[in-house]
């Protein structure tokens, strides 16, 4: 069950020193939630540290206040607070664990599925479309600090988990909540060319090197491709290169599940699945390979080789299907 957003207020009210983290390899949603309740706290007049195992990604450098977003020190610290926002098990918050000496209290807010509820206090909403849109109900219910900075970040974060407002799991309140913030100064038009048309060029050589890969399989119905340390290399991508790259084999006619499957150093391998049916929960086939996610869009890292993992995932999905 989850903790009353009346408990949250009364942590975030009644604590001075925080540290807010979110997930490896953080999109959007991560990146806007972490900073946007920083934000409202710094308001409160609280201490607050706020970590990424990846820091800050350069394509969401746009984002007021980025400059927060830090890796974790390699010596652990003392808080009264932990928050991990977005973040669907304490696993996933990578080497930010390693870096907290201790924490009073845990808050664990979310909204996939597979959040298996750690931490003191936990609200989790899977029909939630985004955490974004979890904090903004949070700090309007509970009177917290909300400014411009925060809106912005909120936005940012709501819609990059919706798709631009296009995924199945928006829901009206996404696009009451986006008339909102707009209301409190969002510049759509200013974060849209920052988000979807600022793009490096080594993205589109990456795209380019991808599609020359693409696969398909179970008579067409699944779309994938795979990517190899050396392929990455090949055309000087980061990490962050691949975020959205799965959309272009998912918006394919006939496609209902797309999978983007990448080597990771060290002998893993991360698969990101989409599927355009909750008929095909991919969450319950990442689920299989120690991930999860959601109905419509789930990930996991395993260990393994890429052309064995591609070929196990791939049976799994048509299993699935068929």
């Amino acid at each position: 069950m989850n903790c009353a957003f009346e408990e949250i207020a009364a942590v975030l009210k009644a604590n001075e020193s925080f540290v807010v983290m979110s997930h490896v390899r953080p999109d959007g949603d991560a990146l806007g939630c972490i900073l946007a309740m920083a934000l409202s706290l710094e308001q409160l007049g609280k201490r607050v540290r706020v970590w990424n195992q990846d820091g800050m990604l350069a394509k969401y450098s746009f984002l007021p206040r980025a400059e927060l977003v830090q890796t974790p020190p390699a010596e652990p610290e003392d808080f009264d607070v932990a928050i991990a926002l977005d973040t669907a098990s304490r696993e996933r918050l990578g080497t930010c664990l390693n870096s907290i000496g201790s924490a009073k209290t845990w808050l664990n807010i979310d909204h996939h599925i597979s959040n298996n509820r750690y931490g003191d206090l936990a609200y989790i909403d899977p029909s939630s479309p985004a955490t974004g849109q979890i904090l903004h109900e949070l700090f309007q219910r509970q009177g917290l600090p909300f400014n411009h900075d925060i809106a912005v970040n909120l936005f940012v974060a709501i819609s990059t988990d919706t798709g631009s407002f296009q995924y199945p799991n928006t829901s009206a309140r996404s696009f009451e909540i986006g008339a909102e913030l707009v209301k409190a100064g969002v510049n759509v038009g200013a974060i849209s060319q920052s988000m979807y048309e600022s793009y490096p060029r080594r993205r589109i050589e990456l795209l380019r090197a991808l599609l020359n890969r693409l696969v398909f399989s179970c008579e067409d119905r699944v779309a994938s491709f795979s990517l190899s340390l050396e392929g990455a290399a090949a055309v000087d991508a980061l990490p962050e290169d691949n975020e959205g790259m799965i959309d272009h084999i998912r918006a394919i006619d006939g496609v209902i599940v797309a999978a983007f499957i990448e080597e990771l150093p060290e002998g893993k391998v991360r698969i990101s699945l989409r599927s355009k049916t909750p008929k095909v929960d991919v969450s319950k086939i990442c689920g299989r390979f120690g991930g999860g996610g959601h109905t419509l869009a789930a990930g996991a890292r395993i260990r393994g080789v890429l052309s064995e993992v591609e070929r196990e995932v791939l049976g799994a999905i048509c299993n699935e299907i068929t």
